[in-house]
């Protein structure tokens, strides 16, 4: 039987991470608004990041066989609505640590695990992770035959791999003090710096992952990495996504994560479980802007006799909105739970679409539901001290990023819908 019940220790969950976000998460911008660039606004939200990992809201990430307090993918969609649904901007810092972590629990070797992903479990600290994929001249086309390809590589040298190019828009990676976070999976293209990629190979043959850490990063020379630049956003005013570049960087052949050929299936694994929380991030925001719109309809009666709330209209916009965060959030659990199934029926494929359509549809969504509060509340909500000008800035970004909805994920489903052993409602029936 379909259950939306949470358990006793979902409640608890949710009430502990609903106390940070209110009393911590919440004090974020008031350390960040008054100031004027990305980096700085950035690095001003460090005490609140140390908060969250003496909270576990890091070793929380982490799954418990490996040492974390992560039970399953619903605790995480709990977490992050909590999260989202006070402060988008701080909470993505906290969250891209867990998606940085997510190539090392899905693929990672017992000593890399221990040596690596342990710290991250530890409840002190403001360790750092990254996945390190995206690149300048964008990555929707990247695994296309006859395109150029990923433009960061990397080669073999005897003991260590070697890795020259530039990577953008990848969230932490480059550190709290721009010399990198403390580990980045970082996706290369196997090959020498400025050998183009061979329009008749398959691109997926080439790809491999790397774990870079700061450790690594202070054994080379001190241009082998570097953090060109830290983009001003629209939204997400206090994350950080650089434009980052290697040169000759070089790492022990210890830190390879996937080896060539394997690489592109962990990108598509990881993508995969992001996708499903990006749906989570969407239910928060949209939730924000819905109780604020609420509580200001049924307060304010704009001139007129009685509260806003008693016209039929604001009522009709605000039913609407509850519908699309109600059916956002179930979207988003089944997707979750489809991910972690034992079902041994269900593939890869039935369980990534499912993830690809939480994401599509529920950041579809957000800008709008967003757009609709406004409505009812008028040109107030257009004022700096309403919520809904920043909600609508984050809830802009969620289409965007993780894979843009027009250029990656709906040309991921679309893929999938054309396979000609497709089954439409596997992963509902379990068929």
């Amino acid at each position: 039987m379909v259950n939306f019940s949470l358990s006793p220790e979902q409640k608890v969950l949710r009430s502990g991470v609903r106390d940070f976000a209110r009393n911590v998460l919440s004090t974020a911008p008031k350390l960040y608004n008054h100031l004027t660039t990305q980096t700085t606004r950035f690095r001003s939200t460090l005490p609140i990041y140390q908060s969250a990992v003496s909270a576990g809201l890091v070793k929380g990430q982490v799954p418990v066989p490996y040492g974390g307090a992560s039970a399953s993918m619903l605790d995480a969609a709990i977490v992050v609505e909590e999260l989202y649904a006070v402060e988008p901007s701080t909470a993505i810092t906290i969250l891209g640590t867990g998606l940085g972590l997510t190539p090392l629990i899905l693929a990672g070797n017992e000593e890399q695990r221990e040596r690596l992903l342990t710290p991250f479990t530890k409840l002190e600290g403001e360790r750092l992770a990254s996945f390190v994929h995206s690149e300048p001249g964008g990555t929707a086309n990247w695994l296309r035959k006859g395109s150029t390809g990923l433009q960061t590589t990397a080669y073999k040298d005897g003991d260590e791999w070697v890795i020259n190019g530039e990577k953008l828009w990848t969230t932490n990676s480059g550190g709290w003090d721009s010399r990198g976070a403390d580990v980045q999976c970082v996706v290369c293209r196997q090959g020498s710096p400025n050998e183009p990629q061979d329009t008749e190979a398959d691109p997926s043959s080439l790809i491999l992952i790397l774990i870079v850490t700061r450790g690594d990063i202070a054994n080379n020379e001190s241009g082998a990495y570097e953090v060109l630049s830290d983009p001003e956003l629209g939204g997400h005013k206090s994350s950080s996504g650089p434009h980052t570049r290697f040169t000759n960087l070089r790492v022990p052949a210890a830190n390879l994560l996937a080896e060539p050929g394997k690489g592109a299936q962990l990108v598509e694994k990881t993508f995969g479980m992001s996708a499903a929380i990006v749906g989570a991030m969407c239910v928060g925001i949209m939730r924000h802007a819905f109780e604020a719109a609420l509580l200001f309809c049924k307060t304010n009666a704009c001139g007129g006799t009685e509260p806003i709330i008693e016209k039929q209209s604001v009522a009709d916009r605000l039913i609407d909105v509850k519908m699309k965060i109600e059916a956002a959030r179930a979207l988003t659990w089944k997707a979750m739970c489809v991910l972690e199934s034992k079902e041994e029926a269900l593939g890869w494929e039935e369980r990534l679409e499912m993830a690809l359509e939480a994401k599509v549809w529920c950041s579809d969504m957000a800008p709008k539901a967003v757009i609709e509060c406004m409505s009812v509340v008028g040109i107030r909500a257009y004022a700096e001290d309403m919520p809904f000008s920043r909600l609508l800035q984050d809830a802009s970004c969620l289409p965007l990023f993780d894979g843009g909805n027009v250029g990656v994920r709906r040309r991921q489903i679309e893929k999938i819908l054309q396979k000609s052993d497709y089954e439409p409602w596997a992963a509902t029936f379990n068929s």
